[in-house]
């Protein structure tokens, strides 16, 4: 197949996509069963962190040392990319001495910038604009529960950040409809919003996303590099808290996730981290399975 990049649902077909999320359920139940898969022996990954990070961190580290490979964890301060480096001058060099790089940083076009002169596949870990490695592991999260997510209706409630426009663009990869409620000036994209706007429905009250959906999902309401408007936000979204009598309004067997870290008593009550219609903890594993089974899949494409 030749170099491929991941840093948009978008890279990967749906069906490609789905081979990856049941690959990852494959290399789950493996691990459980104390099999040993060694298959990047040799093998480096880049990670380039520019925003801090714990669960991306652990999950990319972790996956590349169970399947015999070798994480290189850098920062800003441990590269030329903070000393004013060029970023395709970056990608040249660090292509040439990884396998696969990783990257966690703020503009979607900084990332855009690497892929294009890299020589090896690149990863969206985490910009301003997309998360789709937590989306991979939610939809990973869904299948184990619940089975194909088409046809399904799912609730955002919260702020239009990253994570809202990546279920955006999973509604379409994963053929499902798409509330969200935000308060107003907090909503996603605009050309999102027109590019997928047969299946998305933007609401202003939390209860009318959430009636009758089979999914509920929310984020914290200041993202990393939001701290100045945390108290502004707070007041915004006062109304948006997901809570078991929220919950209430979507279908009997309906699921709650968030990407963590989460907020009790914020974008969520402290009472719905603990009900039983909260998975965040399986969601939250499922990075390490899933991002494992999509590294597999970028290296095996070269």
């Amino acid at each position: 197949m030749g170099l491929r990049h991941f840093l948009t649902l978008d890279d990967l077909s749906p069906q490609e996509l789905h081979q990856v999320i049941h690959r990852a359920i494959e290399l789950k139940q493996l691990r459980k069963n104390g099999e040993i898969n060694e298959q990047f022996k040799g093998k480096v990954l880049g990670m380039i962190f520019e925003k801090s990070s714990t669960r991306t961190r652990i999950s990319f580290e972790a996956g590349m040392a169970q399947m015999g490979g070798h994480a290189l964890f850098l920062s800003t301060r441990d590269t030329q990319l903070g000393r004013g480096e060029p970023i395709e001058d970056s990608a040249r060099v660090m292509s040439r001495m990884v396998d696969i790089i990783m990257i966690r940083t703020f503009e979607h076009s900084i990332i855009q910038r690497f892929a294009e002169f890299s020589a090896v596949p690149v990863i969206n870990a985490l910009t301003d604009s997309y998360h789709p490695c937590q989306l991979l592991a939610d939809m990973q999260t869904w299948v184990e529960y619940r089975g194909d997510i088409s046809g399904k209706k799912v609730a955002w409630i919260g702020d239009g950040n990253n994570m809202c426009q990546s279920y955006m663009n999973a509604a379409e990869c994963f053929d499902f409809t798409l509330n969200i409620a935000c308060p107003e000036g907090f909503e996603p994209a605009a050309e999102l919003l027109d590019r997928f706007s047969d299946r998305i429905t933007l609401c202003r009250k939390p209860e009318e996303a959430a009636e009758g959906v089979d999914l509920v999902v929310t984020d914290v309401w200041a993202s990393m590099g939001q701290e100045d408007e945390a108290r502004e936000r707070r007041k915004a979204f006062s109304d948006f808290q997901v809570t078991p009598a929220l919950m209430d309004r979507a279908v009997d067997d309906a699921l709650f996730m968030h990407c963590l870290p989460a907020h009790r008593g914020e974008e969520v009550s402290a009472e719905m981290m603990e009900d039983a219609r909260c998975v965040v903890w399986d969601e939250a594993e499922n990075r390490l399975h899933v991002q494992k089974a999509l590294l597999e899949f970028l290296l095996n494409a070269r």
